[in-house]
């Protein structure tokens, strides 16, 4: 699974290499952060259709944590931002999504704790990234959700920021975009890869990195299942060639609090000779 992940690069780093539209909603939501939590607003790269009806990438603000069209309340997206690759084109929840609202989520690398071998003592963070200093751009899935009108105020401001007005007056109230990271199942830690071995060792799944190329191609809106159901197939088999260019590294347990942030999270851990 994943977590908690860094995302530190601007906007328009971002935002660059698709040569992408930075969203309204992006503003003052979405800062550096190397402790992204699940409920935490971060960027996203979809493509939508324009005014004049041309595809267009753009960098949203989204919620980390899917909360489906149908759901009743907010809470339900706490618990959603993974989806597993095996049935995420089945699961209620997420194959509408997957189908017709497909994003990449970028990352400077992700956080994966490890439990001790003698399966007592506290698990040991890790700190997952691309070896060369590139970013990630985790296939993902978005839904819009429409705030209900009984929300609090707390809870309306919080969903606004990462939210738009559909109707541009006010009238037609306000709505939550939110994302999931997909995940598949990790290598074999008998990997002939020690890349892919360590990281097979570290936990059972892994997020599903993707190539810029790859990533436009996954980002492509569409409603047709059999097509989504193909790119998820292509996105599962293509995902263990870019983590294999992955690297770790024990970090802080500080990582572990929400409340801790800053570059120092992901210093690799100073070990005793």
């Amino acid at each position: 699974m994943c977590g908690r992940y860094v995302i530190a690069r601007t906007p328009g780093q971002l935002a660059l290499p698709f040569d992408a539209r930075v969203d309204d909603s992006v503003g003052d939501a979405v800062g550096p952060s190397w402790n992204v939590a699940p409920t935490h607003t971060v960027p996203v790269l979809l493509e939508r259709l324009s005014e004049d009806g041309q595809l267009v990438a753009e960098l949203h603000a989204a919620r980390w944590g899917l909360v489906p069209s149908w759901a009743k309340e907010i809470s339900i997206g706490s618990k959603m931002f993974n989806a597993r690759s095996e049935t995420v084109t089945e699961k209620p929840s997420f194959r509408s999504a997957v189908a017709a609202r497909r994003c990449a989520i970028p990352a400077d690398g992700y956080y994966e704790w490890k439990a001790p071998e003698t399966g007592k003592g506290r698990k040991q963070p890790y700190f997952v990234h691309p070896q060369d200093g590139s970013e990630i751009w985790f296939a993902g899935i978005y839904e819009w959700w429409r705030i209900p009108e009984h929300a609090s105020d707390a809870v309306r401001e919080g969903q606004t920021r990462a939210g738009r007005n559909a109707g541009g007056d006010g009238a037609a109230g306000h709505w939550l975009l939110s994302c999931s990271i997909l995940t598949r199942e990790a290598p074999s830690p008998g990997d002939e890869n020690p890349h892919l071995a360590q990281l097979g060792a570290l936990h059972n799944r892994l997020p599903m990195g993707m190539t810029r190329d790859f990533a436009r191609e996954w980002i492509a809106p569409g409603k047709d299942k059999a097509h989504a159901a193909a790119l998820v197939e292509r996105a599962v088999a293509e995902s263990l060639g870019v983590a294999a260019e992955w690297r770790m590294h024990p970090v802080t347990t500080d990582v572990g609090s929400v409340s801790s942030t800053g570059p120092r999270l992901v210093e690799p851990l100073e070990t005793l000779l």
